[in-house]
C-alpha cells in the first residue's frame, strides 16, 4: 500500500500535469493576490523597495560566503555579474546627478559587493568558471538596452545624456539575469548556494516590480503622469513586470525542490 502523499506533493504534481496555459493563468493569479496581501499588510509601499535592495544584498552575500568557502565559481556567471555591475554604476551615476538618496547609499554598497564577486571569478577563481557555458555575448544583451534608452526614455527636465543613462539601466537590469540562467540551462543542475542567490534575484525582483504596481495604484495613474508623458512610464512597468516573470519559473522549481528535501536543484529542460 502506498504511503499517502503530503498536499504539497500533491499540488506540485497536479501542477505539472496542467497546460502551459493552465499554469499561466495560475500564475498571473498567483501573483495578483500576492499583491493584494501585499496591499493589506504593508501600508508604507516605499519599503517594498528597500525590501528588494535587502532581499538582493542577502543573494550576494550568499554568493560571496559560497566563494570564500567552497573556493569555486562553478555554475556563476561572469557575466551576469558584470552587466549588474554596469547598470549598478549606471544608476548609481543617475542617483547622485537626479535624486540622491537612501538608495544611492544601498547602491553603492551593492556595487563594492558585485566588482568583488566580478574579481574573484575574473582573477582568482577562474580556473572552476565555466566560460563554454556563459555563452550569451554580452552586446546582444547591451546593445538593445541602449538602443531602446536611446528612443524611449523619460521626458523630465533632466539633461537629456541623463535621462537616456537613467532609461538605459532600467532596461539593462530587466535582462541582466539572462546569462545566469543560460548557465544554469546549460548545466541543468544547480548547486545550493547559487540556487539560492537566484531565488533572492526573483524574490527582489517581485519586491521591486510590488512597489512600482501598488504606487501606481495607490496613486491612480498618476505616478505615470509624474515619470513623463509618451511610452517611459508604460515600459518602466513593463521592465518591472519582465524581470519578475523571467524568474518566476525558476523560483517554482526552487520551491518544490525545497519542500521537496533536495539539496541539489535538477531542472528539467527548457525552464529557463
Amino acid at each position: 500500500m502506498k504511503a499517502p502523499r503530503r498536499p504539497i506533493q500533491a499540488a506540485a504534481t497536479w501542477l505539472r500535469r496542467q497546460p502551459p496555459k493552465v499554469k499561466a493563468f495560475l500564475a498571473v493569479i498567483s501573483g495578483m493576490a500576492a499583491l493584494v496581501l501585499l496591499r493589506a499588510i504593508v501600508h508604507d509601499h516605499d519599503n517594498l523597495f528597500v525590501a528588494a535592495e535587502a532581499v538582493h544584498s542577502i543573494g550576494i552575500a550568499v554568493l560571496i560566503y559560497k566563494l570564500m568557502k567552497e573556493k569555486t565559481c562553478a555554475g556563476l556567471s561572469l557575466k551576469s555579474q558584470e552587466l549588474t555591475a554596469i547598470f549598478l554604476a549606471v544608476r548609481l551615476y543617475c542617483s547622485f546627478v537626479m535624486e540622491y538618496d537612501i538608495h544611492t547609499v544601498l547602491d553603492l554598497a551593492t556595487l563594492a559587493t558585485t566588482l568583488w564577486v566580478v574579481y574573484m571569478i575574473r582573477f582568482n577563481l577562474r580556473s572552476s568558471y565555466m566560460e563554454d557555458k556563459d555563452n550569451i555575448a554580452l552586446y546582444y544583451v547591451v546593445v538593445p538596452c541602449a538602443v531602446i534608452a536611446l528612443v524611449v526614455h523619460p521626458s523630465t527636465s533632466h539633461h537629456v545624456v541623463n535621462r537616456i543613462s537613467w532609461a538605459f539601466c532600467v532596461y539593462l537590469e530587466a535582462v541582466s539575469v539572462l546569462p545566469q540562467l543560460r548557465v544554469m540551462q546549460n548545466t541543468k543542475i544547480v548547486e545550493p548556494f547559487t540556487a539560492h542567490y537566484v531565488f533572492a534575484l526573483g524574490v527582489a525582483r517581485f519586491l521591486s516590480c510590488a512597489h512600482w504596481v501598488l504606487q501606481v495604484l495607490d496613486t491612480r495613474g498618476h505616478l505615470l503622469v509624474a515619470l513623463g508623458y509618451g511610452l517611459w512610464p508604460s515600459m518602466v512597468l513593463i521592465s518591472e513586470i519582465v524581470q519578475t516573470f523571467i524568474l518566476a519559473d525558476f523560483c517554482y522549481y526552487y520551491v518544490k525542490s525545497v519542500f521537496g528535501g533536495q539539496l541539489v536543484l535538477r531542472l528539467p529542460s527548457g525552464v529557463v
